[in-house]
């Protein structure tokens, strides 16, 4: 799982305002087919938003946790049902502090 600092995680909030999650979990949970889809938007954008559909907030946590580590991606922020997880491209085109 990557680490990021305060700056960084700033920093991404802040571009985060304007994304709509690109990734839903649902009742069937962290399936293989969410890994998948999670693992290409990543690909494709570096920064995305996910939404959790169930209300228990422990799961929602270890949702976040389970997909930094299975993606070698850091996690941004939990808030409500939404996740944000980073993880920067080959060519990166988010520049960090």
């Amino acid at each position: 799982m990557l680490e990021l600092t305060v700056e960084q995680r700033k920093y991404l909030k802040a571009q985060a305002h304007a994304l709509k999650p690109v990734v839903m979990i649902g009742a069937q949970g962290l399936s293989e087919a969410v890994l998948k889809e999670t693992e290409r938007a990543l690909a494709a954008h570096e920064l995305i938003k996910i939404r959790v559909l169930g209300d228990e907030r422990d799961a929602r946590e270890a949702y976040l946790v389970q997909l930094c580590e299975s993606l070698n991606a850091a996690p941004v922020l939990h808030i409500g049902k939404l996740l944000l997880i980073y993880r920067p491209a080959l060519k990166p085109r988010l520049l960090l502090p």
